[in-house]
């Protein structure tokens, strides 16, 4: 259920374009934020002096925010600290630094993957298709996917598919899920 299929930095990179663009930053935007994601995560990945290169990547970064951008109240060591202190996380090295793949080679038993289609943390195309593909070439053949239409990554029926959303939709969990996932078990449970 909104599983990953694919590497974690590729994940969040795919993650904050497509929350980016549903809360309407431009492209110019999401492109500058691809280009210091990709650095932050290249640091995380291969630096030797992890704390002290983010501090200068993400110093630099703060100096080039146009000034009506950077929220009321924040100064550059709110930001550098904050973003030095997220990427230093252990969780977050270890997600950024993770690929699926090879535990999903391993799996033997039939799998049901699904997604919604307006999950914007866990790109549904993307992640299905990887997920699929490394079942496949592990040899498992028994692999159904399903992308369920106007769901969120909390399998709940939405407008928009942001987290913002989340709390403010009254279904826990939609029907439509609950029936495609019961079908597939009913399907391969004897």
């Amino acid at each position: 259920m909104a599983g990953t299929g694919i590497p974690g930095d590729e994940l969040l990179l795919l993650q904050q374009r497509m929350l980016g663009k549903a809360s309407g930053m431009t492209e110019n935007q999401l492109i500058e934020n691809d280009i210091i994601s990709k650095k932050a995560f290249e640091l995380v990945k291969n630096s030797n002096s992890l704390e002290r290169d983010l501090f200068d990547l993400m110093s630099e970064t703060f100096r080039n925010i146009p000034k009506n951008q950077i929220p009321n109240g924040m100064t550059e060591a709110d930001f550098v600290n904050a973003q030095v202190n997220q990427m230093t996380s252990p969780w977050m090295q270890y997600f950024i630094q993770y690929d699926p793949s090879p535990t999903l080679e391993k799996v033997t038993c039939p799998v049901l993957a699904i997604n919604g289609s307006k999950d914007l943390q866990v790109a549904p195309k993307e992640n299905l298709e990887a997920i699929k593909s490394a079942l496949e070439r592990g040899g498992n053949n028994q692999v159904t996917t399903v992308e369920i239409p106007e769901l969120n990554h909390l399998f709940q029926e939405s407008t928009t598919g942001m987290p913002s959303e989340y709390a403010s939709i009254e279904q826990t969990f939609s029907p439509i899920a609950m029936e495609e996932i019961l079908q597939w078990i009913n399907e391969h449970i004897k």
